[in-house]
């Protein structure tokens, strides 16, 4: 569903849904001006149409023992298509990486990596990073404080929270 053809309760709804994504619908329904269920039709027509990809719990790291984020980027020997993809599907296969995005210009991939602590990182680098087929170069940075972690995207055109009073 291309974002043009999302009308205003549409984003009102994705919007409270990505704030919080545990809200029932009648509750969902009642902050966006619906009876529940035109608004369950939407949610389930934004489900369907692969706006809405899934719900999920935000957990904190630390408190499952995971001390340190890391951001690995990473260089490849090659750049050739089957290679990537390898190099994907090898990555797709390390819980620890938590996000892997290809990039445009020096650097072919930046990973976001868990780890418990800076010993059990480095083996994680040693053993499954820099080992992988066609890595050229690891180059690492940990992460000291995060200040600002906002899932999702922003949506325009809704209101924003504090507005609704």
């Amino acid at each position: 569903m291309p974002a043009q053809s999302l009308d205003s309760v549409d984003l009102e709804i994705l919007s409270a849904l990505q704030e919080d994504g545990r809200m029932t619908n009648v509750d969902l329904a009642a902050r966006v001006g619906l009876t529940a269920p035109p608004c369950l039709r939407r949610v389930r027509g934004l489900e369907q149409a692969g706006v809405i990809r899934g719900y999920h719990a935000r957990l904190d790291p630390a408190a499952l023992g995971y001390g340190i984020t890391v951001y690995a980027m990473v260089s490849l020997k090659s750049q050739a298509e089957h290679e990537l993809r390898a190099f994907e599907e090898h990555v797709a296969g390390l819980p620890d990486v938590r996000e892997c995005h290809m990039l445009n210009g020096e650097i072919d991939f930046i990973l976001k990596i868990v780890a418990p602590d800076l010993q059990s990182f480095q083996r994680f680098l040693t053993s499954e990073l820099t080992t992988a087929p066609n890595v050229a170069s690891v180059k690492t940075s940990l992460t000291i404080r995060t200040s600002k972690d906002s899932p999702g995207v922003p949506i325009a055109g809704a209101a924003p929270s504090f507005d609704r009073d």
